[in-house]
């Protein structure tokens, strides 16, 4: 046979071959729109599905079928996708606007009946050893407590106005108790430092510490009516009166021997300024000047000096010196995790000095361990974000000054009296707010609180949240909603 003849055979063959498996591959509809030469589609017919039905779309890889449903499959929502859902939630949350509201009030009192607890283990020991009842220093603070709690329930409910009508008698009254305390027979002397007033009984008063409350009243109310009047912009308006009369209160308080709440009143009159958007320079020579006054009162006194030498101290050193500043470091070293357990500490037993008013983190740490001094930190950085907040989100400069004077006032009175327990700062000699045992600090902090609740209830949307929760406009709300629907709607 030729060889033409013997090719032509073969891909007759091959066409006749490729047409009998495509007939018995191809679906009947598709049998007739393709070709049956070999060709480009015949390849085509052989790749093809069977068309049943509609193609159902490729289900995601990470997605499985949904149990739910009558047993149909269905996407299950991915692993960053609920974190993301997760996220969201929490952060419109965060932002409600009854948020800093429900923190402070959440996180003052909080930390005041902790403090209440503390007080009462930590300060047992010392009043066995004064022939007083174990509860002696608890009833004291707890009487405390009632009353401030009743300071700041009033405070809360002032309006703006009279809380500034309120801050120049406040401050008149402040300076002259000032003034009686460096008077014989009037004022007494607590621990080489002369800012008390006896009041009869088991009472004194320390009216350096409603000091720091006046001046944050008066200073935001000065400041906020010159920033009415457009004179912040000049140096002189922004420091004349506020810095002399701050400089006065500190000079009473200096005459007593207090650096401690000398150091607290400073920061204030800092924080006003730096809210009043005082200039670097003005704000630099300020500072300078104030730390060459602290620098040359500490340098001139022995007892300041040997406290300064204490930072970092591992060993009481000679003349037991560093004695408290250590075994409030041993206090905390033997606290562990989560504590010892409450009223099972041991250095309270006349080994740490001031353990209810001064080193009460101390013993809170021995006690309920690294969990329960993380607990109290917590709190104090809420309470401090809340008044942030407050003071960043009005549009009252009185609001925003003292709001921020607040803030300032309470955080670096806590700073300074736990980087004294930490060993990262000298003893000072302050009470940590609203945690610590005393009267005298107690009052005038518990009113301050107050006066951060009143200000963010003041926040136009808090008060319309609070508006809306109460009953009485709850159901006439619903009620207007139900006859608002059509007729045929259930």
């Amino acid at each position: 046979m030729p060889a033409d003849e013997s090719s032509a055979t073969r891909g007759a063959g091959r066409s006749r071959a490729t047409t009998a498996i495509s007939r018995v591959l191809t679906p009947p509809l598709l049998a007739g729109a393709l070709p049956a030469g070999p060709g480009p589609l015949a390849g085509l017919a052989l790749r093809s599905r069977p068309a049943t039905g509609p193609r159902r779309p490729p289900t995601p890889r990470g997605e499985g079928p949904s149990r739910s449903g009558g047993g149909q499959p269905g996407p299950r929502p991915r692993r960053g996708a609920r974190v993301r859902r997760t996220y969201e939630q929490a952060r419109r949350a965060w932002d409600r606007p009854l948020t800093a509201y429900y923190l402070i009030l959440g996180a003052g009192l909080l930390i005041t009946v902790l403090g209440l607890v503390m007080v009462y283990s930590a300060s047992m020991i010392k009043a066995l050893e004064l022939s007083r009842p174990a509860t002696y220093f608890f009833r004291k603070q707890f009487l405390a407590a009632v009353i401030g709690a009743g300071l700041l329930l009033l405070a809360s409910r002032m309006p703006v106005k009279l809380h500034r009508a309120l801050s120049y008698p406040l401050l008149a009254g402040t300076v002259f108790l000032m003034v009686l305390v460096q008077v014989p027979g009037i004022g007494m002397s607590v621990n080489g430092n002369q800012n008390w007033i006896y009041l009869g009984g088991p009472f004194q008063l320390q009216p350096s510490e409603f000091g720091k409350l006046a001046l944050i009243l008066w200073g935001a109310d000065l400041l906020a009516r010159k920033q009415d009047k457009r004179l912040l912009a000049q140096w002189k308006h922004m420091l004349v009166p506020l810095v002399p009369v701050a400089f006065m209160l500190l000079g009473l308080i200096m005459l007593g021997g207090d650096m401690g709440t000398a150091i607290i009143l400073t920061a204030i009159l800092f924080g006003l300024l730096w809210l009043a958007g005082a200039p670097t320079r003005l704000f630099a020579g300020v500072l300078a000047f104030a730390c060459l006054i602290g620098f040359l009162l500490i340098k001139t006194s022995p007892n300041r000096m040997s406290r300064l030498g204490c930072i970092g101290a591992s060993e009481p050193g000679p003349g037991d010196s560093c004695w408290q500043a250590v075994h409030g470091i041993y206090a905390l070293a033997s606290g562990g995790w989560f504590g010892s357990g409450l009223g099972a500490s041991v250095e309270k037993w006349g080994q740490l000095p001031e353990p209810h008013t001064d080193f009460i983190f101390a013993i809170t740490g021995e006690e309920l361990g690294l969990a329960g001094t993380l607990s109290v930190l917590a709190l104090f950085a809420a309470l401090g974000y809340a008044g942030i907040r407050v003071a960043g989100r009005t549009e009252d400069p009185f609001v925003r000054y003292a709001a921020g004077g607040v803030t300032t006032w309470i955080t670096a009175q806590a700073v300074i009296n736990i980087g004294a327990v930490l060993g990262l700062l000298p003893i000072a000699g302050v009470p940590l707010p609203l945690f610590s045992y005393g009267g005298s600090a107690l009052l005038p902090t518990m009113f301050a609180v107050g006066l951060l609740i009143a200000f963010a209830r003041e926040d136009p949307a808090a008060r319309a949240a609070l508006a809306m929760r109460r009953p009485g406009v709850r159901w006439k709300t619903m009620r207007r909603r139900v006859m608002k629907r059509p007729s045929g709607e259930r």
